[in-house]
């Protein structure tokens, strides 16, 4: 680390007090699902789907809620893709949980295959496969671009051991891409999983918190 950084930012109440029980349900994001083959296998057999525990209340019990309609951007020869919704049955619970296989981003239109195509250039996007907008790619530039402070101290609080090192190695004014290429680095990720692995990761640690968002009217 650079000896002449600041000191880290104070921990926001955010990081230290998490929210998530404050909510009845949400999303997860099941990294094992990086292929379309495997999410239409779990897809037509909801037992590999359904989450082991209720987030919420850490009920054994869920049920398959319902079936909901995705229209990814970027995904070849697919449209819409089957999101399966389940809720838990203890009565005094009742949260919902959408999964989503980890090809797919939360709280983005396009998956993320597409978009760590079009952000890294050491990766080079199928012929057949869509090509985002040059506005679209421009703001998911400047996204990566902005800084990763929120990020490092949630990562610090509340990352295992070796999550916490990829934040000391790349200090606290590193920008979102020099975090996730150094989280790539440190925990052997393959280049092409890079934003989709790290995105998952933060969504798991704090609700509302975003390795890259979508904009009002965005693409």
């Amino acid at each position: 680390m650079d000896h002449h950084d600041p000191p880290p930012p104070p921990v926001e109440e955010c990081l230290t007090s998490s929210r998530k029980r404050k909510y009845k349900g949400g999303t997860l994001i099941a990294q094992g699902v990086r292929t379309l083959d495997e999410h239409g296998k779990r897809v037509a057999d909801a037992d590999l789907y359904r989450p082991e525990i209720c987030p919420a209340c850490e009920g054994s019990s869920l049920h398959v809620h319902d079936r909901l309609e995705r229209h990814p951007r970027g995904l070849i020869l697919v449209a819409v893709l089957t999101v399966l919704r389940f809720i838990c049955a203890n009565p005094e619970c009742r949260a919902t949980w959408r999964v989503l296989p980890a090809f797919l981003a939360r709280n983005l239109w396009w998956g993320w295959e597409p978009i760590a195509h079009a952000t890294q250039p050491e990766i080079a996007a199928p012929t057949e496969a869509p090509e985002p907008p040059t506005r679209t790619r421009q703001r998911w530039m400047a996204r990566l671009r902005s800084s990763a402070r929120q990020l490092m101290v949630l990562l610090a609080s509340r990352g295992t051991q070796a999550v916490q090192a990829v934040g000391a190695a790349v200090g606290v004014n590193a920008t979102r891409t020099a975090l996730v290429r150094e989280h790539a680095v440190q925990l052997g990720i393959p280049v092409l999983w890079r934003l989709a692995t790290l995105a998952a990761l933060v969504d798991r640690l704090e609700r509302g918190i975003r390795l890259m968002w979508r904009w009002a009217g965005s693409a």
